[in-house]
């Protein structure tokens, strides 16, 4: 039997598939934000309709969108974060699959004025077609890390 290059091609990607899954398994709460302190999101707010607030610890508050709406798989994102009440040194945002561990994840936003920040992402597609996601947002400011979970399903 001889084997081609594109059957070669497929068989390396099968195997990086499954040490990818079995490596992310093993670590995925080495990968999961750590956080100081933790904001509450608002209740019932859906960020595939519009941006949701959540209120920081120790006072502030924060918005988060990500449009396009609906939120699409596989096409770029726009995420922006507007944080008062702290001065934030840095805003990520890790998204990950509430029930399945979808890999690395995470974001930088640039300031582009005072307390915006904005930058881009994208989501993996799952296989399931459907996925709840939970975006965490993580402010560093100078004395600690604030992490705010915004949970949100995509293909329902």
């Amino acid at each position: 039997m001889i084997i081609n290059k594109s059957h070669w091609l497929n068989l390396t990607m099968i195997v990086a598939l499954l040490v990818t899954a079995i490596v992310g398994h093993r670590f995925s709460p080495l990968l999961l934000p750590k956080a100081d302190v933790t904001g509450v999101a608002e209740p019932g707010c859906d960020l595939r309709l519009r941006a949701c607030a959540a209120t920081l610890p120790e006072g502030g508050r924060m918005e988060f969108s990500i449009t396009p709406r609906p939120i699409p798989f596989l096409q770029p994102l726009r995420v922006e974060v507007t944080v008062t009440g702290v001065e934030p040194g840095k805003v990520e945002v890790d998204f990950a699959g509430e029930r399945m561990n979808m890999g690395y994840n995470r974001s930088k936003l640039a300031a582009t004025a005072p307390g915006r920040y904005v930058g881009d992402a994208s989501l993996p597609v799952c296989v399931s077609g459907a996925m709840t996601w939970v975006a965490t947002v993580v402010v560093e400011t100078d004395r600690r890390r604030i992490a705010v979970p915004y949970r949100f399903d995509v293909g329902h």
